[in-house]
């Protein structure tokens, strides 16, 4: 079993029966939907809550019963993946361009634990480019806008087109290097006019599960 695999079933163990369960994007979270699945086909009842259109898809034709959003009162636990996080559990996501609606459904969770390979588990970010998600209007003023904050940042291609985002956006990566003051950062973007969102997530996530080799690594806030 990889370490993703690790990660991701595992953090399926802290589900509960009758919770609402938000369901992240990506590739360690897909062991987890996986497990999900296994476990509502044992008969727990469970519903699901996705952070995107992929994520939608899969837990359908894994029969993970799901509501949107607006149905429910509140989200008990939400399992996301996540590109970078340091052991103050700050993130950088969107790497699979969902940051938005992942974004929105944590900030609405009780609880939200991230899972991960030992890859991203870094002392500080920015070695992963930091997603942000801007609106197709003015969107060349918008990514000037990003630039002049001391980065190098680029649209986001898929098959030599630009890549549109579930919510109908572009993204721009941006590569800082090194973050050094995330808030500011967080903050600074997002002050922008164009900008939706960026994927720095600082205060969502409860604890994280990180695969290591044959082993796990837990870091809580």
């Amino acid at each position: 079993m990889n370490e993703k695999q690790l990660a991701g079933k595992k953090a399926a163990s802290y589900i509960q029966d009758g919770m609402i369960v938000g369901l992240g994007t990506g590739s360690t979270v897909y062991w987890t939907i996986l497990e999900i699945a296994r476990m509502v086909k044992e008969g727990m009842s469970i519903t699901g809550v996705a952070t995107s259109k992929s994520t939608e898809k899969l837990a359908q034709e894994q029969g993970i019963p799901l509501s949107s959003l607006e149905n429910v009162s509140t989200i008990d636990l939400t399992i996301d993946g996540a590109d970078e996080l340091t052991e103050d559990l700050t993130l950088i996501k969107g790497g699979g361009g969902a940051l938005l609606r992942e974004k929105i459904i944590a900030y609405h969770s009780t609880h939200m634990i991230v899972v991960a390979d030992s890859s991203k588990y870094v002392k500080k970010l920015g070695t992963f480019p930091l997603p942000v998600e801007i609106t197709k209007f003015g969107y060349l003023k918008t990514l000037n806008a990003i630039k002049n904050m001391g980065c190098t940042a680029s649209l986001r291609k898929e098959n030599d087109s630009l890549f549109i985002t579930d919510n109908g956006n572009y993204i721009v990566d941006c590569s800082f290097d090194e973050i050094c003051f995330p808030t500011t950062l967080h903050d600074h973007l997002n002050q922008i006019p164009g900008v939706v969102e960026n994927g720095l997530f600082i205060g969502y996530a409860t604890k994280a599960i990180i695969g290591q080799e044959n082993t796990i690594t837990y870091v809580e806030n």
